[in-house]
């Protein structure tokens, strides 16, 4: 009997170590599967926070953009006012009322004061200018009346103005041909 238990035993052993390596390797792959999973939540966590930070970026600037651009209609309704107070002024230094003259210089220079302490101002363009679409419009062309002026600014019919960095109303000009 003691020769049956010394065969059985080599063979108990050997099997004890085959389950020992299989159980090894299982929780290897458990391991490994585990560390994979953790790795594809860390990445998932990540680009959700990188997102939320873009996300809010985001909003910051659109809310930022819009304080400055959220009285852009009334400012708009204000420039044909501008405009008309703008002819008066021409037309009353025609006139030989100066308590008069003074008076309405006080106030156009008030609304002009105020519109610009609101973000408005006045696009620069200039009788001589090259033309560029992206700053004025053009509403006719004539003959230039030098060679100079062809393809330039001869004159600015309407002022443009800009709230910011955007064009409200694109001044409305002549060019020569």
């Amino acid at each position: 009997m003691n020769t049956e238990n010394t065969d059985k035993e080599p063979i108990e052993n050997e099997m004890e170590n085959v389950i020992n390596e299989v159980e090894t390797a299982e929780e290897l792959t458990v391991e490994a599967k585990l560390e994979e999973d953790l790795a594809k939540e860390k990445d998932k966590f990540l680009r959700l926070f990188a997102e939320f930070e873009n996300f809010k970026k985001r909003t910051i600037k659109e809310r930022i953009d819009l304080f400055k651009t959220a009285n852009q209609e009334v400012l708009q309704a204000m420039l044909p006012v501008l405009d008309d107070f703008d002819r008066a002024m021409i037309q009353i230094a025609k006139s030989d009322d100066e308590v008069l003259l003074k008076g309405v210089e006080l106030i156009h220079e008030k609304l002009k004061t105020t519109l610009i302490a609101k973000g408005l101002e006045q696009v620069d363009i200039r009788i001589g200018d090259a033309f560029n679409a992206d700053f004025a419009e053009a509403i006719t062309q004539i003959p230039a009346p030098s060679d100079e002026l062809k393809g330039k600014i001869v004159d600015v019919v309407e002022k443009g103005y800009k709230l910011g960095d955007k064009i409200i109303r694109f001044p409305k000009v002549v060019i020569g041909q």
